[in-house]
């Protein structure tokens, strides 16, 4: 009886561990919701992975409860609201129940034209089986996916009727909305079309981070535990900013599709400086890019963003997809010796490459075959409040936002690059207005209280690597962007990547038919699509 007893008492003990074990591990996984903040009249904010209380929505295509602003159903409900007109200029275009929206509208009589990036110009029947054997592991990634979604009953076929209710792009065909990408100026594209609002009625505006895409508002297809790219979205009501945005979208759509190839993209549009307007309570500056890069860097968008900086009294928080101007860094470096205080989050796949700001705030550098990015600047007085935030595998930190002194917003499509500088069709917005704030600080509050933040383990090895293998690492000081079609053979090696012996090949390129973009380079043997992401922001043509 006595063993028996002994041992009854250890059983019971084990179970209550275990059923002690089991309440801290839910507590522990338990998330704590932030109350609702109140919205501007004029100006709402939306973020896709917001854990407020009352933010939770059923992602359609899925079919599972999340938390979340549901940017799409945002978007479809402007667009039902539209009376006369409907412009959208986008990237990428994958969502089908906003096709359907837009469909529908049409047939009422709503006027509606669309713009979008010419490489996502493609319904799933343009993708040739020659085409799809050539896709990269992660194009092809992309392609198996959306086609996963697109077969709705499983059976590896794709049927008209699958295409018209999945493939947002045939639906918009099939109810025959005017759509054109940035080919329409006779060109291969310059740079991308990267825009991402929305104008109804010359009066209300989108302005988001977001694609219209699965993983860019709900979260991948065929991966449940994804809550799609962090993403924010800004209703406006104001026909003043509206007109802006029109005055943009007029000079992409020339004439619409066909006719005298007169849209103008990249830097073909007219140069404008910033304007700003009042929205209510709100002050608001709007700043197009691209910009030449002949032009002073102060007047380009990075520039203004570098100035809105400076205007930090007491901090700056920075929630960034990418991070890459090194003139912006050099503008918070100072900042910071002022003893204004910094944080920031990068999105993974670019917080550590060798051309990453994040890497400058640090105070380390890594190289890129024994080279530093061009006029590298490791801070002296570096800060270990930077990092990635711990997002579900295969979720993007997609925004493009800065928060200063708690009262003004650096929002829009422009990532912090050369290429969205000098290249890119882009929007940026400033506002300055607590109450949005408010919104932007939660939102980077949530993401920054669950990162990682400072060097990990691995840049550590990668960088006494560095040092090991290359006894002269060499310094790029020429902040010029090398044309293509001038450069000599020695300019041409100053590129990242770029040896004699490709240089040879570019400048044999070009004899035979110039360049007129950056993907023209593919035809240069031994140059492939990751060779581009290098070069981007870089060359010009």
């Amino acid at each position: 009886m006595n063993r028996f007893y002994q041992k009854s008492l250890q059983f019971v003990s084990l179970l209550l561990f275990i059923f002690s074990a089991l309440i801290a591990c839910n507590n522990s996984v338990k998330i704590e919701r932030s109350q609702p903040l109140p919205q501007d009249p004029l100006i709402e904010v939306y973020f896709n992975l917001n854990e407020a209380k009352g933010a939770d929505y059923r992602d359609p295509y899925r079919n599972i409860d999340r938390p979340g602003d549901n940017l799409e159903n945002i978007i479809i409900n402007t667009i039902n609201s539209a009376e006369s007109t409907i412009d959208i200029a986008v990237q990428e275009f994958r969502l089908p129940k906003i096709a359907q929206a837009l469909v529908k509208q049409a047939r009422k009589g709503v006027k509606v034209r669309i713009i979008l990036e010419n490489n996502y110009y493609q319904s799933l029947t343009d993708f040739t089986p020659e085409i799809i054997t050539q896709m990269e592991t992660r194009e092809r990634q992309r392609y198996d996916q959306y086609f996963d979604f697109i077969d709705i009953d499983n059976d590896n076929k794709i049927s008209q009727k699958e295409l018209n209710q999945r493939d947002a792009l045939s639906m918009l065909n099939q109810g025959n909305i005017p759509i054109i990408d940035d080919t329409e100026d006779g060109s291969k594209g310059t740079g991308l079309m990267h825009h991402k609002f929305i104008i109804v009625d010359n009066k209300i505006i989108i302005v988001t981070s977001a694609n219209f895409t699965l993983s860019g508002i709900h979260g991948d297809f065929n991966n449940n535990e994804t809550k799609g790219n962090a993403n924010n979205l800004l209703k406006i009501e104001s026909s003043e900013l509206a007109q802006l945005f029109t005055e943009e979208f007029n000079l992409m759509w020339g004439d619409g599709k066909g006719g005298k190839k007169d849209s103008q993209f990249g830097i073909n549009k007219l140069k404008r400086l910033p304007k700003t307007i009042n929205i209510g309570q709100s002050q608001v500056t709007i700043k197009f890019s691209p910009n030449s890069s002949k032009d002073d860097w102060k007047l380009t968008t990075n520039g203004l963003i570098s100035t809105v900086l400076n205007q930090a009294q007491s901090s700056i928080n920075l929630a960034l997809f990418v991070f890459s101007d090194q003139n912006i860094a050099n503008t918070l470096e100072t900042k910071n010796n002022q003893n204004i205080h910094i944080k920031a989050l990068i999105d993974p796949e670019f917080m550590f490459r060798y051309y990453s700001e994040g890497l400058d705030m640090l105070g380390v550098a890594l190289s890129n075959n024994c080279q530093y990015e061009i006029d590298n600047k490791p801070w002296q007085k570096n800060i270990n409040t930077v990092g990635v935030a711990n997002l579900p595998q295969g979720d993007k930190l997609h925004h493009k936002f800065a928060i200063i002194d708690d009262n003004i917003i650096v929002t829009g499509s422009h990532n912090w690059s050369a290429s969205a500088n000098y290249q890119n069709d882009e929007t940026l917005l400033v506002i300055k207005n607590p109450v949005i704030t408010a919104h932007y600080q939660q939102e980077f509050d949530r993401l920054y209280n669950n990162s990682s933040l400072g060097i990990p383990e691995t840049i550590k090895t990668k960088i006494q690597k560095d040092i090991k293998n290359c006894p002269t690492l060499l310094t790029l000081t020429s902040t010029e962007i090398i044309n293509l079609n001038t450069a000599s053979l020695q300019e041409l090696e100053t590129l990242p990547g770029i040896g004699e012996s490709l240089a040879k090949r570019i400048i044999e390129s070009r004899t035979i038919q110039p360049f007129t973009s950056l993907e023209d380079l593919t035809r240069v043997k031994g140059i492939g699509k990751s060779k581009i992401k290098e070069l981007e922001g870089k060359v010009s043509w």
